[in-house]
């Protein structure tokens, strides 16, 4: 499965109509920064995904796992 923040900022920038230049520069992030969030990265700083994901009104953070009993 696609990391899904990274399937999540690539959709909302597409939809916006944006580049990863725009994206970059409108949340104050590089622009290898973005494309290795695009690629699902796994080891990127949360303060920059979050940066990135401030422009979609969101942010990444704890969240409790559902217990799944088999």
């Amino acid at each position: 499965m696609k990391n899904p923040i990274a399937h999540f900022v690539k959709e909302k920038r597409k939809t916006l109509k944006l580049t990863q230049v725009d994206l970059a520069e409108k949340s104050g992030v590089g622009l290898r920064f973005i494309r290795e969030l695009e690629q699902g990265k796994s080891t990127l700083r949360l303060d920059k995904v979050n940066q990135v994901l401030d422009m979609f009104g969101c942010e990444a953070g704890p969240v409790r796992k559902e217990e799944i009993y088999v």
